[in-house]
């Protein structure tokens, strides 16, 4: 490690010497101690609950970064089975309402199982931090480790589950066009940087104001919102390719909850009829033609290749609107698991390609652990039969432009995105399914998501949802059109075509591997000393 993250003294500075009374331990010196910690322990969960609330509905971005600056206080000069429990609590304080809409129709279990599972995540988090808060620069490598532990839980268990990742909450902030520069890693990068130089600029105005502290806040502090600023130009949403008209129908579901797609047939007719009344709106005059229309994921939960009344149905409305139009369907192979599929329908030849969703959620289309599963919640047993990933990105052809799938769940993962960018994507949709969580915010977390990502690859991302919320997003990130919760819908709008890329899309994983190294050899170093320091010993 260069000088600049040179540690400080390997152990605290020492402290005068205890007078008798407090030398033997009494009562009120452990009273303090205990205080002390318990303290902690509170304003670490605190700093979880913060950070939820900075993220969609609430357009509260700018609490992020002071929920991390209260965590890096907590956090500053502990031992490491310290700031894994302290950073355990942040988690719990952060994700126990942000997942709450996971239990909504399977009851606190789930829901509970996976902010536990999750949380230990931040522990481990929160162990690095500690590690790494002796060293000079240590808000550049608590920063780093931070995005290693978001790195790290995008990818296990079972495939990963990148959702609440601090990028994910800063769709208005300042910070957002990083995500552009260096995608999802760089902004939530930067974010962290602020927070925890924030905490260490008012340490050292508090114990030693100078010159030292206008550095350091200039590099911490501002070097983020600058950059951010400065990356402003990469986001545009000019037309490279010209435009088209699309349009996102939402059929809406006759009721909410898990037992929505007893009524498949019923969801189906909402998209059909949806769908004819939007060709017969064009007929009239009052909306524009679409080039070509996307329905949700799951919008007609019968085969179509299987059930002839299903075919029938979707070939009436896709002739009737005269358009290509992607319908989400569950396919049903004889043998082997299903299949979450998009399925290109022109009003001529019918289906023709597909693309299969690759990211299968976990718990929701398919059951890890079935048998061990089970002893928990006998609700596993509603999936009946797992579904299985398909193994390429989908670019349809639709009416001449090149409209990328990314189906619900997969937007949270950079790479099931970029890939389908780099497939030739000029595009992005993202066919969804939110029945399931009834009125909850996830909804608004998984939007919040979708802009992102239309920012990181500057892009268009159309959202049509089987009920709410769908909406239109500009590459800029501005929603310029959005429908209500269950609410039967249709958003038509002109968008821009783009096929450039931005340095997100060119760098895809690197600018995470070089905050991984970073955050590595900052708890490499840490670990060298350590086994020194016990050879000396």
């Amino acid at each position: 490690m260069s000088s600049s993250v040179k540690p400080a003294a390997d152990h605290a500075p020492p402290r005068p010497a205890d007078g008798p009374a407090e030398a033997a331990g009494t009562p009120p010196t452990a009273r303090r101690r205990r205080a002390a910690a318990l303290l902690r322990a509170v304003l670490a969960a605190l700093s979880g609950v913060l950070l939820y609330l900075s993220f969609p509905p609430r357009p509260l971005w700018w609490l992020a970064p002071l929920a991390l600056a209260l965590l890096a206080g907590c956090l500053h000069g502990r031992r490491a089975r310290a700031g894994f429990g302290l950073g355990t609590l942040s988690g719990l304080g952060f994700l126990l309402p942000l997942l709450v809409w996971t239990g909504e129709e399977v009851g606190p279990v789930p829901w509970l199982a996976l902010t536990t599972l999750e949380s230990l995540f931040y522990g481990l988090t929160g162990l690095g931090i500690a590690l790494v808060s002796r060293f000079r620069a240590w808000p550049v490598l608590a920063a780093a480790v931070w995005v290693a532990g978001e790195a790290l839980r995008a990818r296990v268990p079972f495939g990963g589950f990148p959702w609440g990742k601090l990028a994910f909450g800063q769709a208005d902030g300042v910070f957002t066009p990083l995500a552009a520069l260096g995608g999802t890693p760089l902004l939530s990068f930067g974010v962290a940087l602020c927070g925890f130089g924030l905490y260490e600029a008012l340490r050292i105005a508090r114990r030693h104001p100078g010159r030292a502290t206008a550095a350091l806040t200039a590099l911490t502090v501002a070097a983020p919102v600058v950059a951010g600023l400065a990356a402003r130009p990469l986001v545009s949403d000019a037309a490279e390719d010209g435009t088209a008209v699309a349009a996102v129908i939402q059929g809406n579901v006759p009721r909410l909850g898990l037992d929505f797609n007893s009524q498949r047939r019923a969801v189906l007719d909402n998209h059909a009829r949806r769908t004819v009344q939007l060709a017969e709106d064009v007929k009239a005059g009052r909306v524009p033609k679409p080039d070509f229309v996307l329905w949700p994921e799951n919008s007609s939960d019968l085969d179509p290749y299987a059930e002839p009344d299903a075919h029938d149905v979707i070939d009436r409305a896709v002739k009737a609107i005269g358009v290509p139009v992607a319908i989400g369907a569950v396919v049903a192979p004889e043998t082997g698991p299903l299949r979450n599929t998009m399925i290109l329908w022109d009003p001529v030849a019918g289906p023709t390609v597909t693309y299969d969703k690759r990211k299968i959620q976990p718990f929701g289309e398919r059951i890890p652990m079935r048998s061990v599963v089970r002893l928990f919640s006998a609700d596993v047993d509603r999936v009946r039969r797992d579904f299985g990933p398909g193994k390429e990105p989908g670019v349809f052809d639709m009416a001449g432009s090149g409209v990328g799938m990314v189906t619900c769940f997969e937007a949270a993962f950079d790479d099931a995105v970029r890939s389908t960018v780099l497939d030739g994507a000029q595009v992005i949709a993202v066919p969804s399914n939110n029945a399931t969580f009834g009125r909850t915010q996830m909804t608004y977390q998984q939007l919040a998501m979708d802009r992102i990502r239309a920012v990181e690859h500057s892009r268009t991302v159309l959202v049509p949802v089987t009920s709410g919320v769908s909406a239109v997003i500009r590459p800029d990130g501005r929603i310029v059109s959005q429908t209500k919760m269950f609410t039967a819908d249709a958003l038509v709008a002109e968008i821009p075509l783009r096929s450039g890329r931005t340095p997100a899309t060119v760098l895809g994983p690197l600018p995470e591997y070089a905050l991984l190294l970073l955050a590595a050899g900052g708890l490499g170093t840490v670990l060298v000393r350590r086994i020194r320091a016990r050879r000396a010993g």
